[in-house]
């Protein structure tokens, strides 16, 4: 319940932040994000500037607030708390406490240097991870590397989102951390992306050897329902990787389950594929986004040297 508010008393950043987490509950968020929420508003809002005074807050305050973020933890994680926070202080604004949303004024700059984390398999390790993957399992790795669809969308997605005939997957649903089904988190989430044959041939024949249960689940646990995050990495992706000897200098397993959509993301990008049609598979919400993670990938100075070279002799060719 959001509990009234006096416009004309001063109240903290903290109890912004609790108006705006009793809205989010109201609009009935999934749980998984209201969970993020809650982590971004106790771990890092309340202990960095919980006591500031709401109308007295300053760029300069949220400036310190990033640049204290940055220091302390991720970049991503940073991007994500200055996200909350401006919409904590929209909802004060809605409701008549601020005139201006100070934490808009604030910007995160794009960071010039490669992400070390964000390390893509190369083609080898794709061929090697669906050939020797499990008999069971494999059907999950290789749709995971060859459609480029995110986990929640590969532990929600159900046998009537395949169409054969048409050999297309449609994304429509997923399943979150709490292995609750939901609808995908925004409009662009919900796609369509060509199914090749292989994939296709490998999907009919597990279908007639997956479990069965009351969601239909294409990779469902060993009962028919939907299995966990940690469960898919522990007890597929990161034996399969020791196995083969896909690991760093340490001997750790070398990538996440999200290194398969990156992996997908590249297998694209190879085949020429245009851009925006890129943004759409993945399911991006805009094509900056999908310039920001795989850009460098695009760069391709020797083909472009040769589309000049095409340029020219249909410009001037006599």
């Amino acid at each position: 319940m959001i509990t009234p508010v006096d416009v004309h008393a001063a109240i903290t950043v903290a109890q912004a932040a609790k108006i705006w987490i009793a809205r989010c509950e109201l609009e009935q968020l999934e749980r998984a994000t209201l969970h993020s929420y809650r982590g971004h508003v106790k771990n890092h809002i309340e202990p960095k500037m919980g006591h500031l005074l709401l109308t007295q807050l300053s760029a300069v305050d949220v400036r310190d607030f990033l640049d204290a973020m940055l220091r302390d933890s991720t970049r991503p994680m940073a991007k994500k708390c200055l996200t909350t926070l401006r919409s904590i202080i929209s909802t004060a604004q809605e409701r008549g406490i601020v005139q201006h949303n100070v934490a808009r004024d604030v910007k995160l700059r794009r960071s010039e240097r490669h992400d070390p984390d964000r390390v893509f398999p190369t083609k080898d390790e794709i061929k090697a991870l669906i050939a020797n993957a499990p008999e069971r399992h494999q059907p999950l790795i290789m749709t995971a590397l060859l459609t480029g669809m995110r986990m929640s969308d590969l532990r929600g997605l159900s046998w009537d989102a395949i169409d054969f005939n048409r050999s297309i997957i449609t994304v429509r649903k997923r399943a979150d951390r709490y292995c609750d089904m939901g609808n995908t988190k925004s409009k662009s989430g919900r796609r369509e992306i060509p199914m090749g044959p292989s994939l296709a041939r490998v999907l009919k024949a597990w279908k007639v050897a997956c479990p069965k249960g009351d969601l239909d689940l294409v990779f469902p646990n060993g009962v028919g329902n939907v299995e966990t995050h940690s469960n898919i990495y522990n007890r597929i992706f990161k034996p399969l990787m020791l196995k083969f000897g896909i690991v760093d200098g340490e001997g750790a397993p070398r990538f996440s389950l999200h290194a398969m959509r990156h992996a997908a993301a590249s297998l694209f990008i190879e085949q020429g594929w245009p851009p925006k049609k890129i943004q759409t598979m993945l399911g991006h919400s805009s094509i900056t986004m999908t310039y920001d993670v795989y850009g460098h990938l695009f760069h391709d100075p020797a083909k472009d040297v040769d589309l000049m070279g095409e340029m020219e002799r249909g410009l001037l060719a006599a």
